[in-house]
């Protein structure tokens, strides 16, 4: 039981991290504000609320090499593009399209994995690609581009390409840094990243009440899920992370239709039910392989 209960832990702790994920799909329809001021708002908060945790475990923000900081830099500025877009991607289409186009990261993290870890394909992960690859073809509406819900889902991939790119990364930094201590550098420096658009674009102020709610993104939905889903990596490989977050979906979509009255289409639904099912196949697979 003990050598499992790490594996264990893993599989809760990224379980949970996508519950939260799905969770804060909804702010893109909470929030009347440019995804800008989204994205700012949710990782300065995530930032703040990850300090403290980090100087009482002893460790000291922004205290490491320079090589490593600017590494954090680059990243920060990754995840502010992943989640600029990924919020743009449900602002102009619905829930359900943004997250489950963007869900198709599991199809670029198995193509992009072996060239960084040089770990061998497996037959089956591919598959598994090709099945969410196929699930996000049929939730496309259309194919013409003109169309704001086909621009989202473009958007959506897009966002999952990136965060496909992040996913990779996380698994390198664990060699240097903790769980927490990852998450409050991106964070951070996604936030620095925008600063300067946000003083040229100079998009709207948002109320005290979205303040709040960028509070709840910020604190709940992305500092403690980002660390959880880091924290994932140590015992998980990759691959196998980015598929079981393809479940963020099924919740996103469920809370959608209660909170939102958001009801996906028979086509969106047959195309969510594809991917939910390859990640099913991925976590059953990886229970039985470890």
């Amino acid at each position: 039981m003990a050598a499992g209960e790490p594996k264990l832990g893993s599989l809760a702790a990224i379980h949970a991290a996508v519950l939260l994920f799905g969770i804060s799909g909804l702010f893109g329809k909470f929030l009347t504000v440019s995804p800008l001021v989204i994205v700012f708002g949710r990782t300065v908060f995530a930032a703040l609320a990850l300090a403290p945790v980090l100087l009482k475990s002893g460790i000291i923000p922004f205290r490491t090499d320079r090589d490593r900081l600017v590494i954090y830099m680059l990243q920060g500025a990754l995840l502010a593009l992943h989640w600029c877009t990924f919020f743009l991607s449900i602002q102009i289409s619905t829930v359900a399209l943004g997250l489950l186009t963007f869900s198709s990261f599991p199809l670029f993290v198995t193509l992009l994995e072996p060239l960084f870890f040089k770990e061998r394909l497996r037959p089956f992960d591919m598959g598994i690609a090709l099945l969410v690859f196929a699930g996000l073809v049929l939730v496309l509406p259309s194919f013409d581009f003109s169309q704001k819900p086909v621009q989202g889902a473009l958007w959506g991939t897009f966002s999952g390409f990136t965060f496909a790119l992040l996913a990779i990364f996380n698994k390198k930094n664990l060699a240097f840094d903790s769980p927490m201590g990852v998450a409050f550098h991106q964070n951070a420096f996604a936030a620095l990243s925008l600063v300067p658009i946000l003083l040229v674009v100079t998009p709207g102020i948002p109320t005290p009440e979205e303040i709040l709610l960028l509070a709840g993104l910020g604190i709940i939905c992305t500092a403690l899920s980002h660390t959880l889903f880091i924290s994932s990596l140590k015992q998980l490989r990759a691959t196998t992370v980015s598929i079981i977050t393809a479940l963020e979906p099924l919740y996103g979509i469920l809370l959608a239709a209660l909170l939102l009255n958001e009801m996906p289409t028979p086509r969106t639904l047959a195309g969510g039910a594809i991917i939910i099912t390859a990640t099913t196949l991925a976590t059953r697979s990886h229970k039985k392989k470890r």
